[in-house]
């Protein structure tokens, strides 16, 4: 048997125009790791301004926290905090790295296309729902923010309390022509389930599907409004001003476990087009080609992949995550079985 490639990292990139919430997204995403073992890389601790009480020792340009997650600040060298980070990846579970607010992530994403450490889980763009629109078809910002926009495998439109409903609507419908099949979450202060994030959150599939029903509601801990789904935008964590907030779930997920064997090129031309409404997706199957191998199956917004891999200890189980009563159940029972 071939023997399975190394354990990598998976690398998430926030990008985003100044101002548009990237740090906000980034204290949300660090208050609730609840067991994530986060590496994050920032352009400036300052503007992070991390609770105290997450903050275990500093040394130089990185911060130990509390939670098990570290936070090291990029300076003049990208290159060199990530390496320093490599050099501990046994330490890690994911690393995420906030672009600067004129820069475009994509060219950053090719590092988790390119180290062999890395494996890239997905571009995530933040805007200002309140100004996005004006800076697109400002003649100074307009490039950069299309690169940016362009990159994204999610958009979250940021601050949309502070956005008129038209507004919304004019902005949902520049990114669809902008970034076509992408998809847009309207929230204020970044509060996004980090599950919809990162594939961190389900690096132990097996007990995360045995937390969350399937399919069923994706607990997000904290109030929402129910979902929404105009133009293709959906509402995460929006509460309309002088409204009182509601508890509908916006997530559902779904899981399996596949007892048949799988073709590597059947699903990597699943992946390559996969079902409307599908966020992410990660588990282990079995693979038809040599006996024992075993698959890693993962998808995030626009990427796809598939990986031979140790045997898991809980055999083979998938779990996706998609927008309530937007999950594809049918398609996903119909390519991988019924759960």
């Amino acid at each position: 048997m071939a023997a399975h490639p190394p354990r990598r990292l998976p690398l998430t990139v926030i990008g985003g125009f100044l101002g548009a919430g990237k740090t906000t997204l980034l204290q949300h995403w660090l208050r609730h790791a609840a067991g994530q073992r986060l590496a994050i890389l920032v352009n400036d601790f300052g503007a992070l301004n991390l609770d105290a009480t997450l903050i275990g020792a500093q040394s130089g340009d990185t911060f130990a926290l509390t939670n098990g997650c570290v936070c090291c600040q990029i300076g003049d060298d990208m290159g060199r905090a990530l390496g320093q980070v490599l050099d501990r990846a046994q330490d890690f579970d994911a690393v995420v790295i906030e672009a600067s607010g004129v820069s475009d992530p994509w060219r950053i994403a090719q590092m988790g296309r390119a180290d062999p450490g890395l494996v890239l889980d997905g571009v995530i763009v933040v805007l200002d729902a309140s100004c996005a629109l004006t800076q697109a078809h400002d003649p100074l910002l307009a490039d950069t923010l299309l690169r940016q926009v362009r990159a994204a495998d999610q958009l979250l439109l940021n601050h949309a309390d502070q956005a008129s409903a038209a507004d919304l609507q004019a902005l949902a419908g520049w990114l669809h022509g902008a970034a076509p099949g992408v998809a847009q979450w309207q929230t204020t202060h970044g509060q996004v389930p980090l599950a919809v994030l990162s594939s961190a959150e389900l690096a132990d599939a097996p007990r995360w599907a045995a937390r969350h029903a399937a399919p069923g509601p994706l607990v997000t801990g904290s109030p929402t409004q129910a979902a929404t789904a105009r133009h293709g935008t959906h509402t995460a964590g929006h509460v309309a001003p002088h409204a009182a907030p509601a508890h509908a779930q916006q997530f559902a997920s779904w899981s399996c476990q596949p007892q048949r064997r799988f073709a590597v090129s059947a699903l990597q031309a699943w992946l390559k087009a996969p079902p409307r409404g599908l966020l992410r997706l990660k588990g282990w199957v079995l693979s038809d080609q040599e006996p024992g191998q075993w698959l890693e199956v993962q998808f995030a917004g626009r990427q796809g992949s598939v990986r031979k891999c140790a045997a898991p200890a809980d055999g083979a189980v998938l779990v996706a995550i998609g927008l309530a009563q937007h999950l594809p159940t049918l398609e996903l029972n119909s390519f991988f079985g019924e759960p």
